[in-house]
């Protein structure tokens, strides 16, 4: 891994202002479940002990935590290693150059290693560590948004979510361990990875917020329908998606779903849901005031102006917190201006038709010529 000259504890307070409100709380009671597991384990292990029978597999997974995820980790980072394409200034320099840039803007003293691995078609990206060390790999198929004939701030934006998760400690051995438990009770576990996939995009948001309408664009409809998808639409709907099994499908899910994650990423006044839907349209209300956002205002997505609201009314909030001077909005750089031809191009004049006396291919139909005996049918299909 790459040092980088900053000052020790540098990425504290961009951690303090973006982590979600709720993560630690959540982070809590998912450790005490886990401690609480663990009792009972040691207690089923006693009891079969007692009893002459073999313990419950569950029991001596949770006994042995502690070497089975160090094994997991370690086979992690040597399957990226071994079959990944490593991120360097010679190969995928742009990727790689976001990846120091989010690592030196996020106050980390290393940047972490990053490969590319075979996606097969799956969006992905993902976060990890061994040892001291910590590693970011991303699909191929992600990679590739940000390519040459793509946009590349879809992939800064992906990068410094991945970041985001190093920077904010959710890749700790002991945070992994602690917490490990805690994946097989409903929605405890489940909920915590959703504070902290929320905590990751607060900082690709606030180190690359240009890309986080095209990231949830790809995330939605892929690499190649991502400029087709209407993220402003999706995120209204946030709002009125409501029901018992969107509740179960979210309370379930390790990240967000992505109506609520792009009305969190468009909706900077407050962090987002964990369990409850958005019940409020975005900035379609009277401003807040300044200073009372929970997470930074910085930009957004615009919304789709609803009926009865006049254009303009959608960012007022937005712009009464920003420093004089920053556009409200991400403004797209123009396209280059056609430079038009020097000299028009213009079809040749057609050359005079002059009619030139070929011989006929087909011959003339002649009646009176005996005529080819027709085939009869049985004999047609005779082999």
């Amino acid at each position: 891994m790459l040092t980088l000259p900053v000052a020790p504890g540098s990425h504290l307070p961009l951690r303090r202002y973006v982590r979600h409100p709720r993560e630690i709380l959540v982070l809590v009671l998912a450790i005490i479940a886990s401690l609480v597991l663990l009792v009972l384990a040691f207690d089923e292990i006693l009891a079969a002990n007692d009893e002459g029978r073999a313990p419950d597999v569950y029991a001596l997974a949770l006994i042995f935590a502690p070497l089975l995820v160090w094994f997991a980790r370690g086979q992690l980072w040597a399957q990226q290693r071994l079959n990944g394409i490593k991120l360097t200034p010679e190969q995928f320099p742009e990727a790689y150059a976001m990846l120091v840039d989010a690592a030196a803007r996020s106050g980390l003293s290393f940047v972490p290693d990053a490969y590319v691995v075979l996606g097969n078609g799956v969006i992905n990206a993902a976060a990890s560590g061994h040892g001291f060390r910590r590693f970011v790999f991303i699909n191929s198929d992600l990679l590739e948004v940000g390519g040459a004939a793509r946009e590349p701030e879809a992939l800064r934006f992906v990068i410094a979510h991945e970041v985001g998760h190093i920077a904010a400690g959710h890749v700790s051995y002991w945070r992994i361990l602690g917490t490990f438990a805690s994946q097989w009770i409903p929605v405890v576990g489940s909920t915590l990875s959703r504070a902290q996939e929320y905590t990751a995009d607060n900082y690709g948001h606030a180190l690359a917020p240009q890309g986080a309408r095209l990231a949830m664009a790809t995330l939605a409809g892929g690499k190649y329908l991502n400029r087709s998808v209407d993220v402003d639409a999706m995120a209204d709907r946030a709002v009125t998606e409501p029901g018992f099994f969107v509740w179960v499908v979210n309370a379930s899910s390790s990240h967000p779903v992505l109506l609520w994650r792009m009305h969190a990423l468009r909706d900077r006044r407050r962090p987002g849901r964990l369990l409850w839907r958005p019940r409020e349209p975005w900035l379609w209300g009277e401003a807040p005031a300044p200073g009372t956002y929970a997470l930074p205002a910085m930009v957004g997505f615009q919304p789709t102006t609803p009926t009865g609201i006049g254009a303009g009314a959608d960012d007022r909030a937005v712009r009464a917190d920003l420093p004089v001077g920053q556009p409200a909005w991400p403004q797209r750089t123009p396209a280059a201006p056609t430079t038009p031809l020097p000299v028009a191009l213009t079809a040749p004049e057609p050359a005079a038709y002059r009619p030139v006396d070929t011989p006929s291919v087909t011959p003339p139909y002649d009646p009176t010529a005996p005529q080819p005996e027709r085939e009869s049918e049985p004999d047609r299909w005779r082999p």
